[in-house]
């Protein structure tokens, strides 16, 4: 749990202030005053003041910052003063000044992808499994072994290359040309016609529901546990599963649910143990498992040998990617959202910060380059929701700095307070969704 919650405080510390060095850094460029910048809420823990006047906080809570501007002029100002304020700066300084934030992590994003793609990273092969029957994969020809090389004439390298390039197709439905290399090292094009996916936090990935999924390799007993059932059966570690009761080649789920089942139930294993096929009979022993009923464990941990690829790209095509990767994670979240208004994908898809928290956590586990893309993933949908045109949200003031650029004079502050009661309304909605959804994936 704490380090989950580090890892959500990093995050959520780090592109929030990012965030707030975009309005600061475009409101200096553009002669604002800037009176405090923060890093944290709360109780200033650390201050300093630098040359131009403001001063730079270190506050009690960890959880993004914010930059305070000098909005209007003090009284008795001099002409300087008054020229340092925001709002007598004219209208495109201060829409710039206000879409430098969201920008700010717009470009992070952009910035972490092609790092990620510059340094490069180990990644499992587009090695798929076989598809279930009628599923668009298998009516398009897929077979297991299928390796895939591109998707529409876009070279892919790994199974998550692959993943991004289809996903936008099968959320939404279209066409799409898979060409791949057999198993038997023949190249094939097939052609997929992907439906509109139905997307539900409970609905399985929408990949696996075109059939789509990554070749499971032999499972491996990675480690015996000593006194376990397994080590009993005369399990080593490096052996390959290839049969556990009437399954063949089972996969990870397969194999853990047969032996859950099979409490004190003889249950015969065929493993390859240097290439030669060794029958062994295990008897999981009962255990009671998390819901109070009684399961079967054998006391072995498993693993799986997936063929890996090292994903990596030179400087300019990895600047190029992680600006292409930035504007398609972008377009496909306005994309979701306008599909949830119109009803065709579950608002139940919203998460909040528990979420959020708990997938931080995941990533950083997993290793820096998970944690490094869920920051890049994060930062976009920061840009993104504060550039939708909702008051209170930098995209509600510069909707109202286009109103003024059509009409030649500033809103009218009756429609500023109207818009600013919309606004709250509806961040307390969302909000509200939000956290409603989190506590229900938490507890069901």
């Amino acid at each position: 749990m704490l380090f989950t919650l580090l890892a959500f405080a990093v995050a959520l510390g780090l592109l929030i202030t990012f965030h707030e060095l975009g309005h600061y850094w475009v409101a200096r460029w553009c002669g604002v005053r800037v009176l405090r910048f923060s890093v944290g809420f709360g109780r200033v823990l650390v201050r300093r003041t630098d040359r131009h006047g403001t001063e730079w906080a270190l506050s009690a809570i960890p959880l993004g910052g914010y930059v305070k501007m000098q909005d209007d002029p003090p009284e008795q100002a001099t002409a300087a003063q008054r020229a340092e304020s925001f709002n007598q700066k004219p209208v495109g300084q201060r829409f710039a000044i206000v879409a430098a934030g969201p920008l700010a992590n717009l470009l992070l994003a952009a910035a972490l992808y092609a790092g990620l793609s510059m340094v490069g990273t180990q990644e499992p092969a587009a090695i798929l499994a076989e598809p279930a029957s009628n599923t668009p994969a298998a009516v398009a020809g897929i077979r297991a072994g299928d390796r895939i090389l591109a998707v529409n004439d876009t070279a892919v390298q790994s199974w998550s290359e692959a993943r991004w390039s289809l996903l936008d197709l099968v959320a939404s439905g279209g066409r799409a040309d898979l060409q791949v290399s057999t198993a038997e090292g023949v190249q094939r094009v097939r052609s997929l016609a992907l439906p509109a996916a139905n997307i539900t936090p409970e609905t399985e990935d929408p990949l696996q529901q075109a059939g789509l999924a990554l070749h499971t390799p032999t499972l491996k007993v990675s480690q015996v546990i000593d006194g376990g059932a397994g080590q009993a059966a005369g399990l080593q570690d490096g052996d390959l599963i290839v049969r556990v009761g009437e399954l063949d080649e089972p996969g990870p789920q397969a194999f853990v649910d047969k032996v859950q089942a099979s409490a004190s139930q003889p249950l015969p294993v065929t493993v390859l143990r240097d290439g030669v096929a060794l029958s062994l009979t295990v008897t999981p022993r009962p255990e009671a498992g998390p819901d109070g009923q009684t399961v079967g464990r054998v006391g072995v941990m498993l693993g799986a040998d997936f063929p890996m690829v090292s994903v990596s790209y030179g400087p300019l095509e990895s600047v190029w990617r992680g600006l292409e990767r930035t504007v398609d994670t972008a377009w496909f979240s306005l994309k979701m959202m306008g599909r949830m208004l119109t009803g065709d994908v579950s608002v139940r898809n919203i998460s909040g910060p528990v979420t959020i928290a708990d997938y931080a956590g995941q990533s950083a586990r997993v290793g820096l380059a998970a944690y490094i893309g869920f920051l890049a993933l994060i930062s976009v949908s920061i840009g993104v929701l504060n550039l939708l045109p909702i008051p209170m949200l930098d995209g509600g003031h510069l909707m109202y700095y286009l109103l003024e650029i059509v009409r030649g004079k500033p809103v009218p502050d009756a429609w500023l307070e109207q818009g600013q009661r919309v606004g709250l309304g509806l961040l307390a909605a969302l909000m509200s969704l939000a956290f409603f959804n989190d506590f229900v994936r938490l507890f069901s």
